[in-house]
């Protein structure tokens, strides 16, 4: 399922027109007309972008594909698949992901909290609230922050900013942020000055993450040519 850059804003930002809105709207204009629209999250259905987010922990994004592909052609990428399959006989399906007896672990327990709050229908999590859903991701042993906003943002559009290295490294080399500011800090950097909407935040995040893969990289950042030049 891509989802498309919608960016008409339905709450503005409690911040709008604070010069930190407009330096974060200038990364992201920079970013955009670089790059163009990156079309993210990868997934045909929100509970198959779910488990993709707790997959992809620690791997990359091909290796998380074959496991994807595993559970579909055994007929289990559903909640009640997963809820049925033992724990280990799991483990060896999604064994290309790494990690893969503790990612088992943490896809049960979510599924877990599908059947506990929800009757096993993921459908009925669209019409919890942002943060109340969110705690309750939050309280999945294996699901933190930076996974439970993956979740919510491209799976369950729900207006919240997905905070990763890429995130922290681009803003504090731009004097945006301080490097050891948290997640939840960075999180309300986006949250308070740019308009809460899923089109962009989810465009906004997939721009970040190209940028810094190609261009601000942790090692040998290449700085000449990069979108944000002359910040």
């Amino acid at each position: 399922m891509k989802i498309g850059s919608n960016l008409v804003a339905r709450d503005p930002a409690p911040g709008a027109g604070h010069p930190i809105a407009e330096k974060l709207m200038s990364v992201y204009r920079r970013t955009l007309e670089a790059f163009g629209p990156q079309g993210w999250w990868p997934g045909e259905t929100p509970f198959e972008i779910c488990i993709g987010a707790i997959l992809t922990q620690n791997t990359n994004w091909r290796n998380v594909e074959r496991s994807i592909a595993a559970l579909k052609a055994s007929g289990l990428l559903h909640p009640s698949g997963i809820n049925e399959i033992p724990v280990d006989a799991l483990a060896r399906l999604i064994r290309p992901a790494g990690y893969y007896n503790v990612k088992a672990a943490r896809v049960k327990s979510f599924v877990e909290l599908i059947f506990s709050h929800f009757s096993g229908k993921l459908e009925d999590m669209f019409d919890a609230e942002l943060e109340d859903l969110r705690d309750l991701l939050l309280g999945v042993k294996g699901i933190g922050p930076e996974t439970a906003d993956s979740m919510l943002l491209y799976a369950f559009q729900k207006p919240t900013f997905v905070v990763d290295a890429y995130t922290t490294r681009i803003l504090a080399r731009h004097d945006m942020i301080y490097e050891e500011m948290g997640y939840e800090d960075v999180r309300r950097l986006f949250m308070d000055f740019l308009p809460r909407d899923v089109g962009l935040f989810n465009e906004y995040h997939a721009l970040l993450v190209r940028l810094g893969k190609e261009f601000c990289r942790k090692a040998r950042p290449r700085c000449k040519g990069c979108p944000l030049e002359g910040m």
